[in-house]
């Protein structure tokens, strides 16, 4: 009986979820191709600002073979996370084809074929590792493009002292809003508004010094009732009741809106003191802008001299994928944590599930199924030949 041939994978996106894939099938003996559009590693994580920190606990922040550096604290920085990576790639030891942008991604008869600016590549599977947050999305609001101040989204915020004496308005408070906030509570700037449509699920940084992220693994083994019951009393007890100082309460909790939109709770590490001394004020919803203001849903306008806009990202991947039903409404894979899609056998999603635990973590179950995955498949009758998928891996397909 003759034995499954070894499976061609290429894998794009060279950043978290894509090299731990990677290290998961190299443990099956897989060497897959990696291209990645950026000309480096952890390009996103450079272009964030430089006071960010992981939201996350650094257990949790683990890589296959490398824990991250206890050093850096309970919440590693921006630039650890960035060697980290680093580290992690070359001790992966396989190839990465930089500066290499994807165009369109399409099913050739049994093999799967990436359509790229530096050629076309073929294989039995392709694995998709960009991540849900590659474009900062900025809503057209009407007047945007009027409006006489500085507009920028939450990825772009830079330095946080330039904002030292400005009247400053953040749209929104899920995870980066709460990140602006927390370091704009430790600045001496002028006004600083909170516009938010819906109210976010709010939890301490820490609580009497104890890193509250430790417990997302318990957390995450609650069913989503008892969840979002957890999230809301936690929240209740640690700051009071917050509609008082114009919080709103959403329709649905804090589990379920991570189970059903991504949504993860917001971590508070001064926001909440911030608006409860009067520092900051929370606002309506922005609706649009004029000249020298911002039209909130109220009716009332605010003058701020900066506009922050924490309003989420999206994936990019519509163009990829015009000729399969593989995405939702919102342009996120209706399979993104490395399940097998069986209606499209050899195509796979990592990166792309918000989880309790953390994207570190969501990756290495991802990458697991997707090796598990690929072999099984590789098992079934009918499979094509290891000479043909590796040469197409080893040089573009030519017309």
């Amino acid at each position: 009986m003759s034995q499954p041939s070894t499976p061609s994978v290429i894998i794009i996106g060279a950043g978290l979820s894509g090299l731990t894939a990677a290290h998961a099938l190299k443990a099956k003996g897989i060497r897959a191709r990696i291209i990645d559009g950026a000309s480096r590693i952890a390009e996103p994580w450079r272009a964030r600002h430089p006071q960010l920190k992981l939201n996350i606990y650094r257990s949790f922040a683990d890589l296959p073979g490398l824990p991250m550096d206890r050093q850096h604290g309970d919440f590693a920085p921006r630039d650890a996370v960035v060697d980290h990576l680093e580290t992690f790639a070359r001790q992966l030891d396989l190839p990465i084809q930089f500066d290499t942008e994807v165009r369109r991604i399409s099913r050739q008869v049994d093999q799967w074929r990436v359509d790229t600016t530096e050629g076309s590549f073929e294989a039995d599977h392709v694995v998709v590792a960009t991540g849900r947050e590659k474009y900062p999305h900025l809503p057209d609001w009407p007047g945007r493009d009027s409006f006489s101040g500085e507009i920028l989204h939450a990825a772009a915020l830079g330095d946080i002292s330039r904002y030292a004496g400005r009247d400053i308005l953040v749209i929104g408070a899920g995870n980066s809003g709460t990140d602006v906030l927390n370091h704009l509570s430790r600045v001496a700037t002028g006004k600083v508004w909170v516009s938010l449509r819906h109210g976010p699920t709010i939890m301490p940084t820490r609580l009497f010094g104890f890193p509250m992220h430790r417990l997302a693994r318990l957390f995450a083994l609650l069913p989503l009732p008892v969840l979002d019951a957890a999230l809301a009393l936690t929240q209740r007890l640690v700051y009071g009741d917050l509609s008082r100082h114009g919080f709103r309460s959403h329709s649905k909790g804090g589990g379920t809106r991570l189970e059903r939109e991504g949504i993860t709770p917001a971590l508070d590490d001064g926001f909440v003191t911030a608006v409860k001394r009067g520092q900051m004020q929370i606002t309506d919803e922005t609706v649009g802008f004029e000249t020298d203001a911002v039209q909130l849903r109220n009716g009332s306008t605010i003058e701020p001299d900066i506009v922050i806009c924490a309003t989420g990202y999206r994936s990019g991947l519509e163009p990829w994928f015009a000729d399969f039903e593989v995405l939702d409404q919102g342009g996120h894979p209706h399979y993104g944590a490395g399940e097998a899609d069986p209606n499209h056998p050899g195509l796979w999603f990592t990166g792309y599930k918000a989880t309790l635990t953390g994207f570190f973590d969501a990756a290495i179950v991802a990458a697991k199924r997707i090796a598990d995955g690929v072999m099984q498949q590789q098992a079934k009758p009918g499979r094509s030949s290891v000479s043909k998928t590796v040469a197409n891996l080893e040089s573009p397909v030519t017309e």
